[in-house]
């Protein structure tokens, strides 16, 4: 996508593993072998039970949209509007705060299904974006 050059975190002793999986285009997310939650963004505790030895286990990549937005006012000059950040909520549970991809801003809705996708970074990292993992029903009304 053009223009889309974020500005992004360095890893840390926490969130290391999931950047490291990020550049296989692998999404993972933490899982409390306590109590079994799965929590995004990687923290050191779980958010459930306070345990501090969160695991990491692979995700299908695939969810619903949740809430989204369409950005119409750049933030940075360097980015092109307009463009969609949304929340993916993913089948394990977990929510990402992320951007959506593969259809025109105002053609978006709430639960459409979504599957993860990737922007790679200039240092082996990659960012997870999310497409259409099948027509919406705005599409077939579009057509009609």
């Amino acid at each position: 996508m053009t223009g889309f050059r974020p500005g992004v975190p360095a890893p840390d002793e926490v969130t290391a593993p999931w950047w490291e999986a990020t550049g296989q285009h692998r999404l993972v997310l933490q899982t409390c072998p306590r109590c079994s939650a799965v929590q995004h963004p990687p923290r050191a505790l779980c958010t459930h039970c306070g345990s501090d030895e969160p695991g990491w286990a692979e995700s299908e990549g695939r969810g619903a949209v949740d809430s989204f937005t369409v950005v119409h006012r750049a933030p940075r000059p360097d980015l092109d509007v307009p463009y969609v950040i949304a929340r993916v909520r993913l089948d394990e549970g977990a929510i990402l705060l992320t951007r959506l991809q593969g259809r025109a801003p105002d053609d978006w809705r709430l639960d459409d299904p979504v599957r993860v996708a990737w922007v790679d970074l200039d240092d082996g990292r990659a960012l997870p974006v999310f497409v259409p993992d099948a027509p919406s029903p705005h599409d077939t009304e579009k057509g009609s």
